[in-house]
């Protein structure tokens, strides 16, 4: 059976056919690290990092690149205001997402590119649209020549035309056309510069995708996706550029995921329901957040309450609880012949659960075969005999099913004091050896376990949150 991808290019859905047999490319525009993110910044994290569990779910090898957009006027603007460098702030706010979205379930990307870190490539790709003529430099800015680009809309679905009629140049404007967009800026007094063959400046916001997506994925990647306000001119520009630039096709598969309204309201600061991920994983349940998130098809809008985050909490505690009653069966249960039906039912599940994601990652639908499961295994524990074999049947079906979703439904016990002291050894001795990454991930384990810690000159203390 094929996946079937909702592709933004063309409007319908299509079967996934790689570039490359087995792997998948996919790029994921990540968040401008000023602040905490919203739960609208959640829910692709979310959202794209489900569809990056699926494919691996059924084989697939996917690297998988997020970027941090560590530059840009509202990084600068929050430095100023907090009398601290840009390099600081992104710095704070990119640990803060990590942390955030990893309580959420969302797994590390295999790359994590910062703009500030790809300045050369950034630089080299701007001159190569210049000397192809698809760019030009005035006064120390650089322009992308938007009717250069022949098929330049194809993406949001507009012609040239209807884009001309809503634009104007500003006084003082240096482009030749009020489509044409910014490559590169020429700087300003106190702002954070590089060195270009233009002068000192920063890269505009597009750019940088274009760039990187190249660098760590090449010319062609399978799957380009971000939250549906990214459309244009964001991911139409990257097209333009991208294609321009390498004289390939950019990317096969278009995603965008839809908006979150709260209390049926679009989020905003000026109506004062603007809401931090990082406040909501404090108060709620992260499991059931992520388990909230997944319940609406990803491309819909999806509304966002305490009600219903409460019904959520409630439809998720169905499954954990029909999970859990199944494992602790397993510990009466009989070694007899195993009623093979009960296993079939399980099985024909399972592959319903395949046909609802293989149905542009369905997840809606997919929770549904959750509950499918739940009430069957609740039917099976009505019976007066159970046996192990069917027992771990169920118990393997949740964790697998729930799994592709980024849902843990199994309560972690409280760590004993001495495997807490064994893993703080390991993470001693992985630092010693600068394998940074494993004593990162140890730190995360134990945070996830409620663990705190604290590095001092005589050494790591810890205790419990």
């Amino acid at each position: 059976m094929a996946i079937n991808i909702y592709n933004t290019l063309t409007r319908k859905k299509e079967p996934f056919q790689p570039l490359e047999e087995g792997k998948v490319k996919m790029y994921v525009c990540g968040p401008t690290v000023y602040n905490y993110i919203h739960i609208g910044n959640a829910r692709p994290a979310i959202v794209f990092d489900t569809v990056r569990r699926y494919f691996e779910y059924r084989g697939y090898d996917v690297h998988y690149v997020l970027n941090f957009t560590d530059v840009d006027d509202k990084l600068i603007k929050a430095a100023n205001e907090m009398g601290e460098g840009v390099t600081e702030i992104a710095n704070r706010f990119i640990a803060a997402y990590k942390e955030d979205v990893g309580a959420l379930g969302v797994k590390e990307a295999v790359d994590h590119p910062r703009v500030t870190e790809n300045m050369d490539e950034i630089v080299d790709f701007i001159q190569g649209l210049i000397d192809k003529g698809y760019a030009y430099e005035a006064g120390g800015d650089v322009y992308f020549r938007t009717r250069s680009f022949d098929s330049y809309g194809k993406l949001s679905h507009q012609s040239v035309d209807e884009l001309r009629s809503g634009s104007r140049i500003e006084v003082g404007d240096k482009k030749e056309d009020p489509l044409d967009f910014t490559l590169w800026k020429n700087a300003k007094e106190g702002e954070i510069t590089w060195e270009s063959p233009w002068g000192t400046g920063r890269p505009g916001w597009h750019i940088e995708c274009s760039a990187m997506a190249k660098k760590y994925l090449g010319d062609t990647i399978d799957i380009h996706a971000g939250g549906q306000d990214l459309t244009f001119p964001h991911h139409e520009n990257e097209i333009a550029q991208s294609e321009a630039h390498n004289g390939e096709s950019f990317a096969r598969y278009w995603m965008h995921n839809g908006y979150i309204n709260i209390d049926n309201e679009k989020m905003s600061k000026s109506l004062g329901n603007f809401i931090l991920a990082h406040d909501l994983v404090k108060k709620h349940d992260p499991q059931v957040i992520r388990f909230f998130m997944l319940s609406v098809q990803y491309r819909h809008p999806i509304n966002f309450s305490d009600e219903l985050l409460k019904g959520a909490k409630s439809s998720f505690d169905r499954i954990k609880n029909a999970y859990e009653n199944i494992q602790h069966r397993k510990t009466t249960s009989m070694n007899l012949q195993e009623d093979l039906s009960w296993i079939e039912k399980v099985e024909k599940l399972k592959e319903q659960f395949i046909k609802e994601m293989d149905d542009d990652f369905n997840t809606a639908n997919a929770i549904s075969v959750l509950f499918d499961l739940t009430k069957t295994a609740n039917l099976y524990l009505q019976e007066e005999q159970t046996h192990e074999k069917v027992l771990r049947a169920f118990e393997e079906a949740f964790e697998e099913l729930a799994g592709v979703l980024g849902i843990v439904l199994s309560s972690q016990e409280e760590l004993l004091d001495e495997e807490i002291d064994a893993l703080l050894e390991e993470r001693k001795q992985a630092r010693k050896n600068r394998d940074f990454e494993r004593a990162d991930q140890i730190r995360d384990e134990l945070k996830d376990r409620n663990i705190i810690l604290e590095d001092t000159s005589q050494g790591t203390r810890w205790k419990r949150g």
